[in-house]
């Protein structure tokens, strides 16, 4: 019995553990539900998604929103978002409720919707963005009528069991809780009004839950070494390498190869690291006050458009970034005293959108960085990142004995001499 408590209470550490992220400690999905009238036998709720969390976001296919209704509810109607099933609407004889099921699953309407099936922050495929990189599309909502429920705060009963998949698995969610009503103002800001009823469910994200394998990979080169540090062989293990598909192969011009498919696996180029994503860090130039890396991030999955990508490194000069020439940064500040997590993302309507695998499926910048002359130096992999994320998924790294090493500067002023050398006697030669 005491084993069985340990391994419980064990299990329940090492799961909030893996939920805890050091860069975005506050960083969750909360959604709220606001009960907006009464209705003869239920209610009319408005749903709202907030992402909080600073860099991941939820891309397409977009989030899906399931519960269990505490008693024998149902979903009368619904605006801007559906359910995916009606389910079993037999014993109603009037009108036919738009879902039935126990336990409903909802998806957000597509752009281009009809007006009157639209909502405020509905209809944009589920996408919802960070709140780092755009504050304003950090939420989703949608409204619905539920029947066959409490017409009291006294008798409401609260949904339970919340699940939200955005669009994979690696979110949990808590029970919902009650909280005070959320106040509205007039467009005016002259009258406050408030909900009748409100209650949130708070959900946080779990890489250890989402995936046994990591999801991308990063290699190194540097302008004073000739040698590329790879990705690891297998960074996101092989388990893909029997289906993987040749960048030259024929298969790449058949008809809709490139539609996703349904539990969204996914059709990767062979490689040796086997990752769907790859980034590049490359140190271009050396400067005397300023130096210049190279950024490239190439997508290898033939099945999947990143959708509002973004990009986090730790790096202990990024306290002195001084430009960023084709993509969007912020600087991340978890901890005031310590500022050395940037993240990088696509400027709109230009590189926000990381292209299947192809010829267009890369995107680059270069960032150009001022030297802290107190502790600048190249030596040992100092130039390279510590930890890098993309879209909020820690990559793998090489080992760090692989690293692009600066050459021995003995050496260096040895070959220099010996040019030097080689040079005059050349030049006395052509003379004679």
């Amino acid at each position: 019995m005491r084993f069985v408590l340990s391994a419980f209470f064990f299990l329940v550490l090492l799961t909030y553990a893996a939920a805890y992220d050091p860069l975005d400690p506050n960083g969750n999905v909360t959604i709220k539900w606001d009960i907006m009238s009464w209705t003869p036998d239920g209610y009319v709720a408005v749903v709202t998604l907030n992402n909080f969390q600073i860099y991941r976001h939820i891309m397409s296919p977009g989030w899906t929103l399931g519960w269990t209704w505490a008693k024998k509810e149902v979903i009368w109607s619904m605006v801007g978002a559906q359910a995916t099933e009606q389910g079993d609407c037999s014993k109603f004889k009037g009108d036919i409720p738009h879902c039935c099921k126990k336990i409903p699953t909802v998806v957000d309407l597509l752009p281009g919707v009809p007006y009157n099936q639209q909502f405020t922050n509905c209809c944009k495929g589920g996408v919802v963005a960070a709140w780092g990189q755009d504050p304003t599309a950090a939420v989703s909502a949608f409204q619905l009528s539920v029947g066959l429920a409490g017409t009291s705060n006294k008798t409401v009963k609260l949904p339970k069991n919340f699940t939200l998949l955005g669009p994979g698995p690696g979110y949990t969610c808590g029970p919902a809780k009650v909280v005070p009503s959320t106040a509205f103002l007039t467009p005016d800001h002259r009258r406050k009004t408030q909900a009748l009823m409100t209650w949130n469910v708070t959900c946080t994200y779990s890489q250890f839950l989402a995936r046994k394998n990591p999801n991308c990979c990063v290699s190194f080169s540097s302008f004073y070494n000739d040698t590329i540090t790879p990705c690891p062989s297998c960074a996101c293990g092989c388990q893909n390498k029997n289906n993987c598909v040749k960048s030259n192969s024929k298969i790449l011009q058949m008809k809709g190869i490139n539609t996703p498919k349904k539990d969204n696996t996914p059709l990767l180029q062979c490689t040796h690291h086997m990752c769907p994503v790859r980034v590049h860090w490359h140190v271009k130039q050396n400067y005397k006050d300023y130096w210049r890396v190279k950024l490239a991030v190439t997508n290898f999955n033939y099945r999947m458009n990143y959708t509002l990508w973004s990009l986090v490194v730790q790096h202990p000069n990024l306290n002195n970034v001084t430009q960023v020439f084709s993509f969007d940064y912020k600087p991340l500040v978890p901890y005031e005293s310590i500022n050395d997590t940037g993240m990088f993302y696509g400027m709109k309507y230009y590189n926000d959108l990381l292209m299947e695998a192809g010829p267009f499926g890369n995107i680059q910048s270069e960032v150009l960085l001022q030297k802290d002359k107190n502790t600048f130096t190249f030596k040992q992999g100092w130039a390279f990142p510590r930890k890098v994320y993309f879209n909020g998924d820690e990559c793998m790294l090489p080992p760090p004995d692989t690293y692009p090493h600066l050459p021995n500067s003995a050496h260096k002023s040895l070959l220099a001499l010996t040019t030097l050398i080689s040079s005059l006697l050349f030049l006395l030669i052509s003379i004679w």
